[in-house]
């Protein structure tokens, strides 16, 4: 069930919002400072916040600021103010939505159910997790092309980057570099191989904590190399 929080210091409307709410199966609670309204914004789960501007304690403009710093969740902003103004600060700050007092109860849960279905949208589009290989302090991340040695970006040109990955999907098997030279840059390697030998030269100063005792790429001598696990 989603959970929202309104921050709203007239009792009535709030409760009026939440009685709304919770006919469209919403949990909801109620806040009517803006102190303590931030505070359980900030420490609690919710999957919206209705926001009031006009609050004790702390206005709903800083109210927004500060749970922008930390959380995407959509923030509806309330007020009986008209000034565009007012409007354009709020969503400045990052609110999603502003609507004005009085509003129509059923237009309010409209409003919610769209920011929340969105807001839903986005996660699930953002879920799916990166394609990443790790090992040994070693992580390549293969969807964003970005390469770690314990946690320290390192800077890998395109076919530096697509022959560790290479080698790192297919561990443990030892590839001869006329077959690198042939995955890596798409054919034969014309009697000239000595492309594959630099880039692994790179990559280790890259990688490898000793290069002269590589820990990930070893040298299979008169044969090739392979990705040790």
């Amino acid at each position: 069930m989603n959970k929202i929080l309104i921050i709203e210091d007239e009792e009535s409307i709030a409760e009026l919002e939440k009685d709304y709410l919770e006919l469209s199966s919403f949990q909801v609670l109620i806040e009517n400072n803006g102190q303590i309204g931030l505070e359980r914004a900030l420490t609690e789960d919710f999957n919206m916040i209705i926001l009031d501007l006009m609050l004790p304690g702390l206005d709903g403009f800083e109210i927004c600021k500060k749970i922008r710093e930390v959380k995407n969740i959509p923030i509806l902003m309330v007020s009986a103010k008209k000034e565009d103004i007012d409007k354009i600060r709020g969503l400045g700050l990052g609110a999603d939505d502003y609507i004005t007092k009085p509003f129509s109860p059923s237009e309010l849960v409209a409003r919610v159910k769209a920011h929340i279905a969105r807001y839903e949208r986005l996660i699930g589009s953002a879920a799916a997790e990166n394609d990443v290989i790790e090992i040994r302090g070693l992580k390549i991340d293969k969807t964003a092309r970005r390469v770690y040695v314990n946690d320290e970006e390192k800077s890998f040109t395109t076919k530096e980057f697509d022959l560790l990955t290479f080698l790192a999907s297919n561990p443990n098997h030892v590839f001869t570099k006329e077959e690198l030279f042939k995955e890596i840059w798409d054919m034969d390697s014309i009697g000239d191989i000595a492309t594959v030998t630099v880039h692994i030269k790179k990559i280790r100063e890259k990688i490898e904590f000793n290069t002269a005792k590589p820990q990930y790429i070893e040298t299979i001598w008169g044969v090739g190399y392979r990705f040790k696990v």
